[in-house]
């Protein structure tokens, strides 16, 4: 977010207190040599729900970044678990450098800051979520200790510490699964809100081309790992309206189909800011559904965000580029008008969606706070949700979808070619518990030694299924080593995988999917015996 309203909230007590995590799935450390290659659009299914882990590992006291700089609380793993049982699959970790990096040439980062990123990271990505972190704060003005300005004199220096800083990042992640990916840069623009200006737009292409070759040169999974480069401020029409320029992904990995591309375009949504952003009360409802024309923005509703997001599909998505909304929401107006929440739903709701339409995923902006003006969805003390309503929202929008074809082998196997194993599809029968008719789906892709797996499972009866188990045999020799939007245990033999929180109601004709990773010892198959609350699914 933009230093005018990132800050919103630095007054909050920065208690530390852990709490206990639920547990949620059966994960472990997810690991390069069994992440499967997936092209744009089943990456954009895959990673589901986004939520930014805001004002933490960006935040800074006199240019020294320090995560409870801006009062909010040490991240813990029992935290991320919370985020991850609330539904979400992708985190956006901020990331400032500034003084942690040390003198020219070689530009050290601090090795025990570097660490603690990497233990940040690992809280996600260890659970099988996606993880995206970047250079964040280093490029505000408004910061102290900023140096990555595009309206500086000296841009020979700031592009050689730049290229330095990204190198040890890429380096120090090199063997992270493609569950990991880069961002270049956050709003990187000369700070007057008016037309892109030059040399400064030419300057903030150059630093996108130098962060990619650098990132594809230090080797490992970053050859083929997906990278986000924004244009002009994350601005969709200084995005989409000339300007900016694509970098060149030369020194990718040749592993990679020559007609897919790994680079994402990075933009941010906060229209209309009377709504989103400024804090005032003057604006505080949104939508077709705001009941006071007074209180309503007289531009940014459906339409517009509708129109936006295609002229991103229209110059991006049609051309094997995924989209990435690192950054929505609106914050907290309450205290004005009782009712804003409900309005702030329909605005996460609606992003969402049409996101979705138009082939892009979304990660909504938290910055830890709660209260007037805060973009906080949980208490990051106590792990405590603090708006369901907008989570729900945001859950009903991205659905359970998964990639809508079988991923390609694992990058770092390109000899192994995929197997998908025959589908297991259940005839309904009706449950002797009156739980209603079920139709289970498998597809699986198996590679040497492992195979993930996506279960979409249909109520097709004539009532709602609210809560349920899916039981079912995993193939002799197949163990889970990680899975998604469900609970498995045990890992091998006759497995249950239990609703996570966000898809436990089953409507009629409803339908979810979940999925896993397992490991293999040749026998690939699909599972069978699918049962759903009791009743024979197959």
């Amino acid at each position: 977010m933009s230093s005018r309203a990132r800050k919103a909230g630095l007054a909050i007590m920065a208690a530390t207190l852990a709490f206990a995590g639920a547990v949620y799935g059966v994960t472990r450390p997810a690991s390069a040599d069994v992440t499967a290659q997936l092209s744009g659009p089943q990456l954009v299914a895959d990673m589901g729900a986004g939520w930014n882990l805001g004002n933490t590992l960006e935040a800074s006291i006199n240019g020294v970044p320090s995560e409870t700089a801006w009062g909010n609380p040490t991240v813990t793993q029992a935290f991320i678990d919370r985020v991850r049982a609330a539904g979400f699959k992708t985190i956006r970790i901020p990331v400032a450098y500034l003084n942690h990096i040390g003198a020219g040439p070689n530009y050290t980062v601090d090795a025990a800051w570097l660490t603690r990123i990497q233990e940040v990271v690992d809280y996600a990505y260890n659970r099988g979520l996606y993880v995206l972190i970047n250079m964040h704060g280093d490029g505000y003005k408004s910061v102290a200790g900023s140096w990555l300005i595009c309206d500086a004199a000296d841009q020979t220096t700031i592009r050689a510490k730049y290229q330095r800083v990204w190198q040890q990042v890429a380096t120090r992640f090199q063997s992270y699964n493609d569950h990991l990916i880069f961002e270049s840069m956050n709003e990187n623009f000369d700070g007057q809100y008016g037309n892109p200006t030059q040399p400064c737009y030419s300057n903030i292409n150059a630093y996108n081309q130098i962060f990619v070759d650098t990132v594809r040169r230090t080797g490992g999974t970053n050859a083929s790992r997906w990278l986000l480069v924004p244009g002009w401020n994350t601005n969709i029409d200084h995005t989409v309206g000339g300007g900016f320029v694509i970098p060149t992904d030369q020194y990718r990995s040749a592993t990679i189909p020559a007609a897919e591309q790994r680079l994402m375009i990075s933009v941010h949504y906060y229209d209309p800011w009377d709504f989103a952003g400024q804090e005032d009360g003057t604006i505080t409802q949104w939508g077709a559904a705001a009941t006071n024309p007074a209180k309503k923005s007289v531009w940014g509703q459906e339409d517009f965000m509708d129109g936006q997001l295609k002229k991103m599909r229209d110059t991006f998505v049609t051309r094997g580029y995924p989209v990435f909304v690192g950054e929505y929401g609106s914050i907290d107006k309450t205290a004005y008008d009782s009712a804003n929440n409900r309005y702030r739903a329909d605005y996460a709701r609606t992003l969402v969606a049409t996101a979705k339409k138009y082939g892009a995923a979304t990660a909504y902006w938290d910055n830890g706070y709660n209260g007037q003006h805060g973009f906080g969805l949980f208490n990051r003390s106590s792990g405590a949700v603090t708006q369901q309503g907008i989570i729900d929202a945001i859950m009903s929008a991205v659905g359970g979808s998964q990639p809508s074809s079988p991923p390609a082998s694992p990058s770092t196997s390109p000899s192994s070619s995929p197997s998908a194993s025959p589908s297991a599809s259940a005839s309904p029968s009706n449950s002797p518990g009156g739980t209603g008719s079920c139709r289970v789906s498998s597809a699986v892709n198996a590679w040497n030694t492992g195979l993930t797996n996506s279960i979409t499972i249909t109520n097709t009866g004539t009532t709602a299924i609210n809560g349920w188990s899916l039981a079912f045999t995993l193939a002799a020799g197949q163990s889970i080593v990680s899975g998604w939007s469900a609970g498995y245990s045990p890992t091998s033999g006759r497995v249950t995988a239990t609703n996570a929180s966000y898809n436990g109601a089953l409507a009629p004709g409803g339908s979810t999917t979940i999925g896993y990773q397992a490991s293999h010892t040749g026998n690939a198959g699909a599972p069978t015996g699918f049962t759903l609350n009791g009743a024979t699914c197959s």
